[in-house]
């Protein structure tokens, strides 16, 4: 082992690195900025996409089991097998029902996968308060294993979400239904359902999800209201929500519990496409500058090596004429060039720590507060062995092609 770091190969890198110090000073410059810059965009692309999934979840569940809307049908299509059966088609009075609802939660809770399982009856309804009147939808929740779901207390800006469960006709209203009826905590309004039916509501809490289209529109209630409603009893749901370990995962288990359940199945990718589609792309765009900018930082090494090379062409002419191999002339550069990569990964890991933590404290206000940004051990290593491999290979190239001077006909020259 000492023989490794203290023999004539180490010798020669070093003194080759510590003659050309402004070179290798650039050189590591370049690795620190690439692996710095890798780590911290990488890490700020995780941390948006962390709070983008985050916004989802405060109102989508991973999965979503309904009933799909389905046409009423004629007995038969045709009268004596001759004529055509003329109907007016319209939707048919079981659509939007899950029949045993509360079996079917069941079975799904039994299943490995499933961390959560509630209800919903959503209804859509007008807001009114004196002349103000707002469209949105309320949904009938079972407020305890709601918000267990969605972490509904999180979202509460003032008052009780558990007061749902105790206020007969209450409601937790969004903060931006409540602004445009210039409504606050306690105060009454009316609210009428597209079955016509209306009611004197109070409102026990208000909430915001951060995202701008729910709360221009969402409300709850209780099930018992949001059917009542609805002119429904007690057993009607329209929808099953269920929670699953691995949220990324959703999509693979739509066709199963579509067969285990019999109803139509929507995973939370597919109801956000263009939300989890913004997420892929800033994923892509981050990765993209990042390594784009670690393959910068290689080819300065590359560079230098080679000029290196060609400046002391005569020098490697005299080591392979005095009996250093080709394989030695290839560890002399690889070793300069790995050098030069671990001071410039080590000050590249500070750099990235110190972009990090300074981004972390910027306010960027509204809903997102600080920056989104953390530190993720993943992206630290993999700017490590990245960083390493392309020194690695910047290295080699030339090494290899200086492992091939014939000594000869450079001294002939």
């Amino acid at each position: 082992m000492i023989k490794f770091f203290h023999n004539v190969n180490n010798e020669i890198a070093v003194t080759h690195i510590l003659t050309r110090k402004m070179q290798t000073f650039v050189a590591a410059l370049g690795v620190t900025f690439g692996i710095g810059i890798f780590i911290f965009l990488n890490s700020l692309m995780h941390g948006f996409e962390i709070y983008s999934n985050e916004s989802i979840f405060n109102a989508v569940p991973h999965l979503r089991v309904y009933q799909e809307a389905t046409l009423s049908q004629p007995i038969n299509n045709q009268i004596n097998g001759r004529l055509p059966l003329i109907t007016n088609p319209r939707i048919s009075q079981s659509s939007g029902k899950i029949s045993n609802p509360y079996g079917l939660m069941d079975l799904l809770k039994a299943q490995p996968d499933v961390t959560g399982v509630t209800p919903n009856t959503s209804v859509n309804v007008f807001f009114k308060n004196g002349a103000s009147e707002v469209g949105g939808v309320i949904s009938g929740v079972e407020v305890q294993g709601h918000s267990d779901m969605f972490d509904l207390a999180s979202n509460i800006v003032d008052g009780n979400h558990l007061n749902l469960k105790y206020v007969q006709n209450s409601l937790i209203l969004s903060v931006g239904i409540a602004e445009k009826l210039n409504v606050r905590l306690g105060d009454n309004i009316s609210v009428t359902s597209a079955e016509g039916v209306s009611r004197i509501m109070k409102v026990v809490a208000l909430m915001r999800t951060g995202n701008r289209n729910t709360d221009n529109s969402l409300a709850y209630s209780s099930l018992a209201t949001a059917q009542q409603l609805l002119k429904e009893g007690p057993g009607y749901i329209s929808d099953i929500n269920i929670n699953i370990k691995n949220f990324e995962k959703a999509g693979e288990l739509v066709e199963i519990y579509r067969r285990l359940t019999g109803y139509e199945v929507e995973d939370w990718k597919t109801a956000n496409a263009s939300a989890a589609a913004a997420n892929s792309i800033r994923a892509a765009m981050g990765l993209a500058i990042s390594m784009s900018i670690l393959l910068v930082a290689g080819f300065g090494i590359y560079n230098i090596l080679n000029m290196t090379i060609m400046q002391k062409i005569n020098d490697i002419a005299i080591l392979k004429a005095i009996g250093f191999s080709g394989n030695d002339v290839i560890g002399i550069f690889l070793r300069q060039a790995i050098l030069m990569g671990l001071v410039g990964v080590v000050l590249g890991l500070v750099l990235a720590v110190l972009l990090v933590r300074i981004l972390s404290k910027v306010w960027v206000g509204g809903d997102m507060g600080y920056f989104p940004i953390d530190f993720y051990p993943y992206y630290f290593i993999s700017g490590l062995v990245f960083g390493m491999l392309m020194v690695f290979l910047a290295g080699f190239i030339p090494a290899k092609k200086a492992a091939h001077v014939d000594p000869v006909s450079i001294f002939r020259r």
